[in-house]
């Protein structure tokens, strides 16, 4: 007989009832139920909070690379994974990179890009104009979502819009800058732009459909350089080699 992975109501069964179905699905050993279940430091309610139909955890080992040097400070670099030698490799380059002085670093400030995609508008680029003289009332609404970051020095900072041209016709990408501060923003930026869709379609006469943080985090970028001494490298015909490479 076959299996269907078509599951109603998944999500409503406990973590234990899950991993009954998986083991009859999969014709899951009984050892291998155990290894499930043996969620090592992370207890298995947590587990079942942080995301969805769980069944178990998965522990990996945790090592910490050494001989790092960034920005004239010392650090040693934890590394949860469970390929071998990445550790070790690590370790390696920043000793040779060491050597000339570290790792330097910069980054800009933690600004994420929120978008809303307006469509059916008669005359975009007004549109656009429109959206930037409501620009004080936008980011106000979208700072009212989160007053927590915003009073940590979060929260919108600045509105832009541009006009795109698609197979489907002319649409308005306005799109919130937001301090996201430390986090990563998604919760945030997502919350902030569905609550400004309707300020844009009142004031473009427009729809709006997508309303979603951008992947394109053109405005929160790091930066890290090093130099490594061609004689930690094994001199200057190694470093032409790995120039040819």
């Amino acid at each position: 007989m076959s299996k269907s992975s078509l599951v109603a109501g998944f999500y409503k069964l406990s973590p234990k009832e899950r991993l009954v179905f998986v083991k009859e699905f999969a014709d899951l050993t009984n050892e291998e139920v155990n290894l499930l279940q043996n969620t090592g430091s992370l207890p298995l309610d947590l587990a079942d909070r942080m995301i969805e139909n769980v069944v178990g955890a998965f522990p990996i080992p945790l090592g910490i690379a050494v001989n790092f040097l960034i920005n004239k400070r010392d650090y040693l670099i934890p590394m949860a994974i469970e390929e071998p030698s990445v550790v070790a490799a690590a370790s390696y380059a920043a000793k040779m990179v060491r050597d000339g002085g570290g790792f330097y670093t910069s980054s800009t400030q933690p600004i994420m890009i929120g978008q809303t995609q307006t469509v059916d508008i008669k005359d975009p680029y007004a549109a656009r104009t429109l959206v930037i003289q409501a620009k004080e009332e936008i980011l106000k609404k979208a700072n009212d979502q989160d007053p927590v970051l915003v009073s940590v020095g979060g929260g919108a900072k600045d509105l832009d819009a541009k006009v795109i041209h698609t197979t489907q016709g002319p649409m308005l990408i306005a799109e919130l800058h937001v301090d996201c501060r430390d986090a990563m923003g998604a919760n945030a930026v997502n919350t902030m732009a569905e609550a400004v869709a309707p300020i844009v379609e009142k004031v473009t006469g427009g729809r709006v459909y997508l309303r979603i943080i951008s992947n394109l985090a053109t405005k929160r970028l790091v930066r890290a350089w090093c130099i490594v001494p061609k004689e930690a490298v094994g001199g200057e015909e190694v470093v032409d080699g790995i120039v040819n490479a």
